[in-house]
């Protein structure tokens, strides 16, 4: 079965840790192999495990301190993004090494 994966967007406070949390259980239940990877700099409180954290590339704070932005959570993550974009490889390769797990 080939790997699948789903993006979980939308505004702060509207579930998207709390959805994927459930859809973490509902998976592991139904006997499926489950990999979260964390897109958002600005959240260090996740209430699961994740494989891969973007916070290992950046944290928001970073952002705001090194670079003197104070952009807020939605500009953090565009500058973020923008670190992930010029470690490609080194970001695609940790992805890559989950779906062999």
């Amino acid at each position: 079965m080939p790997p699948y994966g789903q993006v979980i967007v939308g505004p702060p406070g509207s579930g998207k840790s709390t959805y994927c949390s459930g859809m973490n259980e509902f998976l592991r239940s139904i006997g499926r192999h489950c990999c979260i990877v964390n897109m958002d700099p600005a959240n260090d409180r996740l209430p699961y495990d994740y494989a891969i954290d973007i916070r290992d590339f950046v944290t928001l704070e970073e952002i705001m301190d090194d670079e003197n932005l104070r952009l807020g959570p939605n500009g953090g993550l565009v500058y973020a993004l923008e670190v992930i974009e010029s470690n490609i490889e080194i970001f695609l390769s940790k992805v890559k090494s989950l779906i062999d797990v």
